[in-house]
């Protein structure tokens, strides 16, 4: 990772390296924190942050069921990441907030603790490497399960969830996998370590519903919405393990992941082994609209404008 000169830190911008915590924050002992993944991108008219609305609600809605109390609102948080991103002065970039307990009382009970909030930005190309948006990965079916109803809160995005899905994440890599696919509690489809999945069988995209112990993801919105307009059907339906061997093509999104194919499943070949037809027409859909290259129908991007240059006399 490359340090950016700036973090934002309630309602300020420090140093990259200042942004720091107590080792007894109560986030640290007891993981008590929320957080989001957001893109700006290069267009052709400068950076722009996508969907900066969805993932900011979505950052707030983690906190309220967490009972985390955020002194800033939605829209003072939306203009500091792309205050963020301009200071920074970055083309394209991964936005992190973070809204955590900070250090205070110890305890299980959070209360009394101070809420911070932290606003990152750095360069960070695919996540799964350049090669795969075409080539797609191998992945596997995790012996982990994703975390059960009534549990852990699925559709919060908080730091605790994620030890699940380390769990996921370094399984796949140490059996040699790029990624893995959890099952829910019920022995059906979820999601990746840190992804929602689509997979297309007869020309439909399948996707497991929220009650699948998946986190309701942007970019899984953004990819049904392209989808529908280009008369792909989408099906949010609970989905057997097997389908997994037997489906035409399978794909990834999320933020970091944004659109990539899967290439094989337990060492199954997944359609031609790699990316498919309908595949390659939501991903072009997609960057072109994150790029500029096609008009932003929907309002998903935010655009960074420059600073004004100062008056002169």
């Amino acid at each position: 990772m490359t340090p950016t000169e700036k973090i934002w830190h309630n309602g300020r911008f420090i140093a990259w390296d200042e942004a720091k915590i107590h080792v007894l924050s109560h986030v640290v002992s007891y993981g008590s924190s929320v957080f989001e993944g957001v893109r700006c991108y290069e267009t052709q008219s400068g950076p722009a942050i996508f969907r900066l609305k969805e993932h900011t609600r979505r950052l707030l809605d983690s906190a309220k069921v967490y009972r985390i109390d955020v002194p800033f609102t939605r829209d003072e948080l939306a203009q500091a990441q792309v205050e963020l991103v301009r200071v920074n002065q970055l083309r394209s970039c991964y936005i992190r907030p973070i809204i955590l307990r900070g250090y205070g009382n110890m305890g299980v009970l959070p209360f009394g603790n101070p809420t911070e909030v932290y606003l990152a930005c750095w360069e960070w190309g695919k996540y799964l490497g350049d090669e795969a948006l075409a080539q797609g990965v191998d992945v596997c079916v995790s012996s982990w399960t994703r975390i059960a109803p009534n549990t852990l809160p699925a559709l919060a995005k908080a730091a605790g969830n994620y030890m699940n899905s380390q769990l996921i994440r370094m399984q796949a890599h140490l059996d040699g996998y790029a990624e893995a696919i959890a099952l829910d509690d019920t022995g059906r489809v979820s999601e990746g370590s840190g992804e929602n999945i689509f997979v297309i069988r007869d020309g439909k995209l399948h996707t497991p519903p929220l009650g699948s112990s998946v986190l309701p993801g942007i970019t899984r919105d953004s990819i049904a919405t392209l989808a529908r307009d280009m008369d792909i059907p989408v099906v949010e339906t609970p989905i057997p393990r097997e389908m997994l061997y037997i489906a035409d093509e399978i794909f990834f999104t999320g933020t970091a992941a944004e659109v990539t194919p899967i290439r094989s499943v337990d060492k199954i070949q997944v359609g031609s082994g790699r990316r498919g037809p309908i595949t390659e027409r939501i991903q072009k859909a997609f960057f072109d609209i994150v790029s500029g290259r096609s008009e932003d129908r929907y309002g998903w991007l935010t655009p960074v404008v420059a600073a004004p240059e100062p008056v002169r006399a």
